[in-house]
């Protein structure tokens, strides 16, 4: 099991990192790679996937983010891409608080996550976030301020707007978050929202 990686970032795309250590470049996925820096040496934590065809690396910036990423996929209905969608809104102390108060209408909120979904996390993870430690450590923060929140209904309908063109959910996601970092709080219509993600994700290839 590879649990972490030192080294430095060869090259990205929308998906993954390239890191290279010992003369060896692992392919790593992570829900933005452009958050991670251009130069110098980094610390991956990581969590492996065994597949038939392939072996997999979700990467994280801590650990905290990897350990939630493993308790998600222990849900019934998630699986990688999903839980790295959810780690990938922020710091698990939303989700954590969000499961502790049973708060459905929050959990719909998050990519990927419908209603009964949303009901499972509870189900499924109250009694196990208690034990590894993140409520504890969470208790007192509001997953309100905990995090950024997840996309509202206009940069869901980018996303999905995205998606009818062809792009994935991590693809979509991501250029429609640098988009809102591009308007800057400035209103903006569903057609600049997409145009201005096209635009990013273009100057990307």
């Amino acid at each position: 099991m590879i649990d972490c990686i030192r080294g430095q970032i060869l090259y990205k795309t929308l998906d993954y990192f390239v890191v290279e250590t010992g003369g060896v470049g692992y392919r790593v996925f992570c829900a933005n790679p452009f958050q991670w820096p251009e130069e110098g040496e980094i610390w991956v934590h990581t969590h492996q996937v065994v597949r038939e065809d392939a072996l997999m690396l979700y990467g994280f910036q801590q650990a905290e983010e990897r350990d939630l990423f493993r308790l998600l996929l222990e849900v019934s209905g998630i699986g990688p891409k999903g839980a790295l969608a959810i780690v990938g809104t922020g710091n698990p102390g939303a989700l954590v608080q969000a499961v502790e108060r049973e708060d459905i209408r929050f959990l719909t909120k998050l990519p990927g996550i419908g209603k009964k979904t949303a009901q499972r996390l509870i189900l499924d993870l109250k009694d196990k976030l208690e034990k590894a430690g993140f409520t504890q450590k969470f208790g007192g923060v509001h997953a309100e301020t905990a995090v950024s929140s997840p996309p509202s209904d206009q940069m869901r309908e980018a996303i999905e707007g995205l998606k009818a063109l062809g792009y994935n959910e991590e693809e979509a996601r991501w250029a429609v978050e640098q988009a809102k970092a591009d308007f800057g709080g400035k209103e903006a219509g569903l057609d600049e929202w997409i145009r201005k993600a096209l635009q990013v994700s273009m100057s990307q290839k």
